[in-house]
């Protein structure tokens, strides 16, 4: 497989988290003359979504099931499909749950619930996907970290440690791919407003799935290794290590 459309691999997209709202924003700007494929749960309920990106371009949608919690799957099912459509061009990861931060402090099993789809099923994911890429030869991943793992804080401390571990774990994979001709993609926005978050109160420098998505191409096409949405969280954060932790703990969300 070669390149398109600048540093874009060719190849069909897959999309873990077929119903995501920032990864199918992907997935329609990748989609003009390629095979799309949604994975997630409950796949027969896809019509909405695969209509959606039939009408960006897509050549043909496939939706598959997908279980991200269901670890020991994953093998069978990435070769499966990079056998029936010829290898994978892009994979975007845009599985993920929030939580319910105050019922995890009081709850482990809801505590290793989140932990488990955030990060654990995500290194299950990425370590299946490095392996097939490396003896691709080429393809991107998109993972989505998140400031909340820059530096994690109190209002948000079961999610965000998922986060932090997550940025480690695919920044370290980022390094291990170099020289492969795979190319990993980690995303690090704020707060994105979205079905995730309804009923929150924005938090400053917010985002939309649209803007999300937008960066997120232009990182793929200059192959960045990294992208911050929106920039000005760089420099922002950058500030915010330096802060006391007497008044980093009382931060919000």
């Amino acid at each position: 497989m070669g390149l398109r459309g600048g540093g874009i691999a060719d190849g069909p997209v897959l999309l873990l988290g077929g119903r995501s709202e920032i990864g199918l924003e992907v997935a329609r700007r990748l989609a003009q003359g390629r095979v799309v494929i949604l994975a997630a749960r409950r796949s027969n309920e896809l019509a909405e979504e695969s209509a959606a990106v039939l009408a960006a371009g897509a050549t043909s949608v496939h939706c598959v099931e997908f279980d991200a919690d269901d670890t020991a799957s994953h093998p069978a099912l990435v070769a499966k499909l990079a056998a029936e459509y010829g290898g994978l061009g892009v994979t975007v990861l845009a599985f993920g749950v929030l939580g319910d931060q105050a019922r995890a402090e009081q709850d482990p099993a809801h505590a290793l619930a989140v932990v488990h789809t955030d990060y654990l099923a995500q290194i299950s994911v990425l370590t299946t996907l490095a392996n097939l890429l490396r003896a691709q030869g080429s393809g991107q991943i998109v993972v989505f970290s998140s400031v909340a793992g820059v530096r994690v804080r109190r209002a948000n401390y079961v999610y965000g440690s998922a986060k932090a571990g997550l940025d480690g774990f695919a920044s370290g994979l980022s390094d291990a791919l170099h020289g492969s001709g795979v190319h990993l993609l980690l995303v690090r926005s704020g707060f994105v407003i979205g079905r995730m978050t309804e009923g929150m109160d924005p938090a400053p420098f917010s985002s939309t799935p649209d803007q999300v998505a937008e960066a997120v191409v232009n990182g793929l096409v200059r192959r960045a290794r990294l992208v911050w949405r929106p920039r000005v969280l760089q420099p922002a954060f950058f500030v915010m290590r330096l802060l006391p932790q007497a008044v980093w703990r009382r931060m919000p969300r």
